[in-house]
């Protein structure tokens, strides 16, 4: 495959996480290490907001900003998108529409004045929808470019790859609330039940990973529920009964996604109903509908915590692991590009658990996009109220490592584009 000599640009997409900057230091660091006299890569640009960004101009030279190493480093630790994100739906590349017509031309028009041949995209699932059609589009006009996908997302549901970056800090900031928060429950003797909402909509594998205590320290929720499985408000308080018999302070996880069995949210009475570009409803209040229900059936001391937005933007809390795979991903990513690789996302390969091993290799997208990867059957228990040793043992190398964080004054220090 012929080298494309050029420029190369990223961008960020999708919800932020306390790895993806590691992934855009990993594509950084990639670009800067071959650049030079006869590179094929000349400037890495940053695109503010992802494609929206791009189609305004709002761009900056990453590759003149990271100047040194400790620039670098702090960006690895910055949590959220450094460069700023979006959820843009592109439009159908094969469509007969003018105005999509005119709105590919206009983007590939701004590529072609930055010489752009080299492009990544960081994100998740719909921003894989993202590299699919942009790859169609340079394929339909015979625009020489690469279009790369580097995956990010907590929710661990993009299939083919074993995990995604920024899920392992996610799972261990939740493993780690969820062990202080057993802690705190554990010290009175009233009968009471503490309600943990972690973020899931389809794909349980955060909620999963507030069980993983268990094969550390013997520390877990009392049960554990996935959207995966149907959800019954009377089963649920006959396990509430039955774990009462056993001691007086119940901890209980549950994705946001959970539904009944007809298809409704357990938390719809507590939703806006709002959604996204992608139709994705925002979700919330399954805690707090769980809240009332308990409240009304025992009347015991009943609280929700919903954990939201740290789950993803923890960066004092960070997994080694993750973030060294996430910088290593993002490198990967240019070196398959400037070898000829296109249309296809990064993915990582586990060839062994314990102990863990785990290799870099590329799919193509159209293998990823606009699918989901549940929690598999054998992970989740037989009463659908709790998940396996073998899930737990499966996640735990995902969280392992601590990083030297950076601090300025006490607070974490992080870097501004």
């Amino acid at each position: 495959m012929k080298k494309l000599y050029g420029n190369a640009i990223v961008g960020q997409s999708g919800g932020p996480t306390a790895a993806i900057n590691a992934t855009l230091c990993g594509v950084v660091r990639g670009v800067l290490s071959q650049m030079g006299e006869g590179a094929c890569i000349e400037k890495l640009y940053g695109m503010r907001n992802g494609i929206e960004g791009l189609m305004d101009r709002r761009t900056v030279c990453l590759s003149d900003f990271f100047d040194c190493e400790e620039k670098l480093k702090l960006l690895e630790q910055t949590p959220a998108a450094a460069l700023g994100s979006c959820r843009k739906k592109l439009p159908n590349p094969d469509s007969t529409d003018e105005k999509d017509i005119a709105f590919y031309e206009k983007l590939f028009a701004i590529l072609e004045e930055y010489n752009i041949r080299y492009f990544f995209y960081i994100g998740g699932n719909d921003s894989m929808d993202t590299v699919a059609k942009m790859s169609r589009w340079a394929e339909k006009c015979g625009y020489e470019m690469r279009v790369m996908g580097v995956p990010k997302t907590i929710d661990n549901d993009l299939p083919t790859t074993d995990h995604t970056p920024g899920f392992g800090s996610a799972a261990k900031f939740i493993a780690t609330v969820m062990q202080e928060i057993i802690c705190d429950c554990a010290v009175y003797t009233t009968k009471a039940v503490t309600i943990v909402e972690i973020m899931g909509r389809d794909a349980g594998w955060l909620t999963a990973s507030s069980a993983i205590g268990r094969v550390v320290d013997g520390r877990a929720p009392d049960l554990v529920y996935l959207p995966e499985r149907s959800f019954d408000m009377e089963q649920f308080f006959a396990r509430i009964e039955e774990k009462f018999r056993e001691h007086p302070n119940l901890v209980v996880a549950v994705s946001e996604g959970l539904q009944f069995a007809d298809g409704r949210y357990v938390g719809e009475g507590q939703q806006s109903g709002v959604a996204d570009a992608f139709g994705h409803k925002y979700l919330s209040g399954t805690g707090k509908a769980l809240e009332f229900a308990i409240k009304e059936r025992f009347g015991c001391k009943v609280r929700s915590v919903e954990l939201n937005l740290p789950q993803r933007c923890a960066g004092h809390l960070l997994s080694r692991t993750d973030i060294e795979e996430s910088v290593s991903i993002g490198k990967k990513a240019v070196e398959a590009a400037i070898d000829g690789v296109s249309g296809e996302v990064m993915i990582f390969v586990r060839s062994s658990t314990a102990p863990y091993v785990c290799e870099i290799s590329h799919e193509k997208v159209t293998k990823i996009a606009n699918q989901t990867k549940y929690v598999p059957d054998e992970f989740i228990n037989e009463t659908a109220d709790n998940v396996t040793d073998d899930c737990c043992n499966y996640l735990l190398p995902l969280i392992v490592g601590e990083c030297d964080v950076i601090y300025n004054n006490g607070l974490p220090k992080h870097i501004i584009l």
